[in-house]
């Protein structure tokens, strides 16, 4: 009986843990559009350091305002995870070409990326997915708050074609492949 109480108290405390783990360091993604291809592939299970810019914290469904816990800058070139701001529950993997204060060119037009100066609570960036067939991303999108990136893709963890039964279409040359 006493091993049986044991194996399930560490049982809970390790999924505790892990949940504490997920919920607020680390997140496994996968990718279901090819917008970032080569890079990724659909399939690819990503893992996103959601520390990588600072802890959210607050926002529009929260009783406190948003905000980040030890904030860090977003850089040109991150793989960034964020919210689709049109649907909260579709989350993008896009890559950061425009930081707030740089000017973009799109489609002839010349954009300028806000700051928090002219916008309201949030820095604002200009998100970009590599493949021209698959683009949701700010072309579509607009201008991401910051207050929607989630952090920065670092690993995909595993990958396997989802298209193939389940024995099948695992690609051993994408384990713990770094980004």
């Amino acid at each position: 009986m006493k091993k049986t109480v044991r194996f399930l108290l560490a049982f809970l405390i390790a999924f505790a843990l892990m949940m504490v783990v997920r919920v607020v360091g680390i997140t496994i993604y996968t990718i279901n559009g090819t917008s970032l291809e080569p890079s990724f592939q659909v399939g690819d299970r990503v893992m996103v350091n959601r520390w990588s810019y600072g802890l959210r914290v607050g926002g529009k469904d929260s009783f406190f305002d948003y905000g980040r816990i030890a904030r860090q800058n977003i850089e040109k070139g991150d793989l960034i995870a964020f919210e689709n701001p049109q649907n909260s529950d579709q989350i993008l993997i896009c890559r950061c070409s425009g930081l707030p204060g740089d000017s973009v060119i799109h489609e002839g037009q010349k954009l300028i990326v806000p700051s928090l100066k002219d916008c309201a609570d949030s820095d604002y960036y200009w998100l970009e997915s590599i493949s021209p067939d698959d683009k949701v991303d700010s072309h579509i999108l607009g201008f991401i708050a910051e207050e929607h990136i989630i952090g920065r893709a670092f690993m995909v963890v595993y990958s396997r074609n989802p298209s193939e039964p389940l024995w099948k279409g695992w690609r051993t040359d994408r384990i713990l492949l770094p980004l």
